[in-house]
């Protein structure tokens, strides 16, 4: 099945999204930054494309005969513009260096295979010519997940799977679908429309991230609640190796020893590359609908969330906004500027499905979040949430223009261990980043649970702070020291965005000694010249 004509125009190589979509502050939020926040415009401005700092191409001509006798001459690319849209993701850090012109960490080489078979025979030329393979999707990694370490290596190519991006099958009667990874989220939708099903994974990434992407980083979307992460989607997965391709998955559940796709999911290419994935689906919901409800605290809102997620029945989307999210406005991110300082705490929830489960479950959730303190705030709030839910990383571009450094990051913890974890990453990011002297400021650090299980909750935090002399610097501290913080208050060092480099330390605590011998041990196996992805996810 051929993939429709969709209109994917590239990320914005020194920003998020659709270039178009980019838009100026609000006056209340340009108000807020320099009086609350010392926030001064930047005395640099960002450099522009033609002044990006690339280093000379590595590869020898040996390297360049031998990919493109795989996958042919033109889907080898050299070219300034192809190496710089495959620099990093989009992290902060990520965007202020290359906005500083910094893009040392560009691949020599973007190569585009079409097949499984192609995405094998690249990886045994490179493991040949020790070359190292960065795995490209959508780009979209905000932990340093698309940075290749160069040492002992003879360069670094971006292996761009945007060739692979069909549609396989479908399989009405099991519910299953067979994808390439190189999909982009909205394009698995819109083929699966035609057949009256759907994904239902919708991550802040949704518009511009791959199928693959959420495979290898363990993605969950904002209506996990409903459909599950998309861990849980996978199926049977198929993944090209230097040493071969594994095949892992076919049955819904089995007792055949260990689970093997879970050495795939949530890998960030250190082990292989994805090439297909048999994927659960639903039939598309007939109704949808999302609403707003309010609660006095967001400790208040966090036990109502908590006895929906034990007791049930589940809504679609179930997230809790604290306090200060909630007066900002980030909860509604097309309409952030209108402050409210009695807000108290937003809750969205939403419902997706035929009309009477629709009905049963707003009316059973209904009950147990207003016999818990909650006021129903009528449609409104959830529809401005759903319509702007992709918005918040363009704001973050304008943030970083104006002078702020803002980031997100994100944990999960069990219910017993939440309110400690979110007291202790608040306290250590207003430490780290306030500052001090004639004109003090304190960070703006917001909240919001994004993910609920019967077990415990994921806490999403959201920081504003003005730039110092060294954003970079200054973001590195606190992320190290929000690090630390996380692992002490017995939350894990991601919930869904992934390792990368950013978390591969605290990874490594949290796994432990025998844990981290076992991550090698596999890489050293289907990997020996340890050329994907070096640096990433393995300490």
């Amino acid at each position: 099945m051929e993939t429709p004509d969709i209109p994917a125009e590239p990320m914005l190589w020194s920003g998020w999204g659709d270039p178009a979509k980019a838009a100026g502050l609000p006056a209340p939020v340009l108000k807020m930054l320099r009086e609350l926040l010392g926030v001064r415009e930047p005395t640099r401005r960002p450099v522009t494309f033609g002044e990006v700092r690339l280093a000379p191409v590595t590869l020898s001509a040996a390297v360049f005969a031998d990919l493109s006798a795989v996958v042919g001459r033109t889907e080898v690319r050299i070219d300034d513009d192809a190496r710089i849209r495959h620099t990093r993701g989009k992290s902060t850090p990520d965007l202020l260096r290359i906005r500083a012109g910094d893009a040392c960490d560009a691949p020599d080489a973007v190569v585009r295979p079409g097949s499984h078979e192609e995405v094998v025979e690249v990886l045994r030329v490179c493991s040949r010519h020790r070359v190292a393979v960065v795995p490209f999707g959508g780009g979209t990694s905000v932990v340093g997940g698309l940075v290749a370490d160069r040492r002992g290596f003879a360069g670094v190519i971006a292996l761009d799977v945007g060739r692979l991006n069909r549609l396989l099958s479908v399989d009405a009667e099991s519910l299953l679908a067979d994808f390439e990874p190189g999909l982009r989220a909205p394009q698995a939708e819109n083929l699966l429309a035609g057949h009256g099903l759907t994904l239902g994974h919708f991550p802040q990434s949704y518009e511009y991230a791959t199928l693959g992407g959420f495979a290898a980083a363990r993605s969950s979307g904002q209506a996990s609640a409903g459909y599950g992460r998309f861990d849980d989607m996978v199926m049977a997965i198929t993944v090209a190796t230097p040493r071969g391709t594994m095949e892992f998955g076919r049955a819904p559940r089995s007792a055949a020893g260990p689970d093997l796709r879970q050495l795939v999911l949530g890998s960030e290419g250190a082990f292989g590359v994805i090439t297909s994935m048999r994927l659960r689906v639903r039939r598309a919901p007939a109704e949808r609908v999302y609403e707003g409800w309010r609660f006095e605290s967001f400790a208040a809102g966090t036990g109502a969330l908590r006895r929906v997620a034990q007791n049930g029945p589940m809504p679609t989307v179930l997230r809790l906004s604290d306090e200060a999210e909630t007066m900002v406005g980030l909860a509604k991110p097309d309409q952030i500027g209108g402050f409210q300082t009695d807000a108290g705490c937003l809750a969205v929830v939403g419902y997706e499905g035929d009309a009477a489960d629709v009905a049963y479950r707003r009316e059973k959730t209904a009950e147990t979040l207003s016999g818990l303190g909650g006021v129903y705030l009528g449609p409104e709030p959830g529809e401005a949430w759903a319509h702007g839910r992709y918005g918040a990383p363009y704001l973050r571009d304008g943030l970083l223009a104006a002078g702020a450094t803002v980031e997100t990051l994100e944990t999960a913890a069990f219910w017993s261990d939440l309110s400690r974890l979110y007291d202790a990453v608040r306290l250590v990011l207003s430490v780290a980043l306030g500052q001090t002297g004639p004109q003090a400021t304190t960070p703006l650090v917001m909240c919001h649970i994004s993910h609920v299980y019967p077990s415990g909750a994921s806490l999403y935090f959201t920081v504003v702070t003005a730039q110092t002399g060294d954003p970079l610097g200054q973001w590195d501290t606190a992320k190290r020291a929000v690090n630390e913080a996380i692992g002490i208050a017995g939350g894990t060092i991601s919930h869904h965005h992934g390792v990368g480099r950013d978390h591969r330390d605290a990874y490594a605590l949290e796994i432990g000694e025998l844990g981290v011998e076992i991550l090698r041990t596999v890489k050293d196996r289907l990997d020996p010249a340890g050329i994907l992805n070096p640096g990433v996810l393995i300490p």
